[in-house]
């Protein structure tokens, strides 16, 4: 790769839309670094799937080019050249979910993400590779096969938004979206050195939606900065009456400077959540940051918030709702399907109507309690993931720490614990272990201080620069 192409790929999403609009680079100039970057690395990273080819990539580009040229209104991300994740339709894209069941599906219709994203000016390329149905962080499936981690070919990429991080990692991407029920938005960003927010639940709308008032799930962005997270949220979110739990806000908000004082700011510190295991590696990264906080004035406290149940409420919801939403497709394509979705849709199947009001209304109290604690502190800090990235041959970790894992999402506590408090949480590069595997760090808010939480994560992410660290031969 040249120099002005290497340049280019990792250079801001802001910066580098902001650069297209002002002409001082074309799309298509942007549109071939990226091309090549991807031609280089995804044969062996497998992040970004159902791509276009060269030519239709760079004729988009070249259309985008015209329009600015002739004086068209241009979205903020005009130019930037996209991949959707592969749990989201979009038209002309296939759709498999990772599943082979739908291998051939060519939706006509564009969820309400991509078509903001649309609407903003990217450029769609392709999609980014997700584990089956989404269930699970890592990403792997019997479609397109296994997405390896760009500083560690070896190790697992996360998921579910596992091919959209390590596209970010790699410079194949300057920005993508993602999907967060249990972690997929954090624990990938968490593996690959990058940025991701889980918002509030509702800040970004979720349509189509089989069971829109029903669960934690959330839509969100990625990028290899707190800034351009903010960035990308800007466009995503906003209500949307397709989505009855989404509520006004004022997305122009996301574009404003970050700064902020933080003398007095009162933070919880609690890498465990109160004792779950956590790999020693992880723990000393963690360890030697808790200082930073410090530094920037914060006041931080040994403190966890009382999140009993939380494994009940997030394990019933989730079940309940996977057997309600993919339980009939059980009959018919069981031997097609990964053993982890089928015992998960079973789990549901096993569900009484006691079971699932008993978990929301341990829900509301679980809610009632965090709202308490944040009342004194105004953000939580702990583990994203409770491992470093584990072999990618593996189909989840067994045991953290010494401590046997009873199934194939209970490594991802650290991350669906925080997933049930419906508040937003940002996962930041935090370090790496001895053998250069990323550490990330969970900086979790008050419900919808999204603001304040992306402004927190850019504090940290100044006082450390860890992201700035790009995987050997990316």
């Amino acid at each position: 790769m040249d120099v002005k192409a290497d340049a280019i790929c990792f250079t801001s999403a802001r910066e580098l839309a902001a650069a297209i609009r002002t002409r001082a680079v074309s799309a298509r100039e942007v549109m071939a670094a990226f091309l090549g970057q991807i031609n280089r690395l995804n044969p062996a990273l497998n992040a970004i799937v159902a791509r276009l080819d060269d030519q239709s990539c760079l004729a988009l580009a070249e259309a985008a080019d015209r329009a600015l040229a002739a004086g068209n209104p241009v979205g903020p991300l005009h130019g930037l050249p996209i991949a959707f994740k592969d749990m989201e339709s979009a038209a002309g894209f296939a759709f498999t979910k990772g599943s082979p069941i739908f291998k051939d599906v060519m939706p006509a219709d564009d969820t309400v993400i991509v078509e903001r994203l649309r609407r903003a000016g990217c450029i769609p390329i392709g999609k980014t590779n997700v584990p089956e149905f989404g269930m699970g962080s890592h990403t792997y499936n019997n479609v397109y096969g296994t997405t390896f981690n760009p500083y560690d070919r070896s190790k697992s990429a996360g998921g579910s938004s596992g091919g959209a991080a390590a596209a970010l990692a790699s410079g194949m991407l300057p920005l993508a979206d993602g999907g967060d029920l249990g972690g997929s938005l954090r624990n990938p960003a968490n593996f690959n050195n990058i940025v991701a927010l889980r918002p509030t639940v509702g800040l970004v709308p979720i349509a189509p939606a089989s069971m829109p008032l029903v669960g934690v799930s959330v839509k969100g962005p990625m990028g290899r900065s707190v800034s351009d997270v903010a960035f990308m949220l800007s466009v995503m979110a906003g209500v949307d009456g397709r989505d009855p739990q989404s509520y006004p806000s004022t997305p122009s908000v996301f574009t404003l400077p970050l700064d902020r004082e933080w003398k007095g700011v009162r933070v919880a510190w609690s890498p465990d959540l109160g004792g779950l295991p956590l790999d020693p590696r992880v723990r000393a990264v963690l360890d030697h940051q808790r200082q930073v906080f410090a530094d920037l004035g914060c006041d931080v406290e040994d403190a966890t918030p009382d999140l009993s149940d939380a494994d009940e409420i997030f394990l019933t919801l989730r079940s309940w709702a996977n057997w309600n939403t993919l339980g009939g497709l059980l009959a018919e394509h069981r031997s097609r399907m990964k053993p982890e979705a089928i015992w998960d849709i079973e789990a549901g199947a096993r569900l009484s109507g006691e079971d699932v009001a008993r978990a929301i209304l341990k829900h509301g109290a679980l809610l009632e309690r965090m709202r308490r604690f944040q009342d004194k502190y105004e953000f939580l800090v702990s583990a994203v993931n409770q491992v470093p990235p584990f072999d990618a041959s593996l189909d989840w970790p067994k045991a953290i720490d010494g401590v046997a894992m009873d199934n194939y999402v209970a490594w991802m506590k650290s991350a669906y614990w925080i997933s049930t408090t419906c508040r937003p949480s940002i996962a930041v590069p935090a370090g790496f272990t001895p053998d250069g595997l990323p550490v990330g760090i969970q900086i979790v808010g008050r419900h919808r201080d999204d603001f304040g939480v992306l402004q927190m994560g850019y504090a940290f992410e100044r006082a450390t620069q860890t992201g700035l660290r790009r995987p050997v031969g990316a």
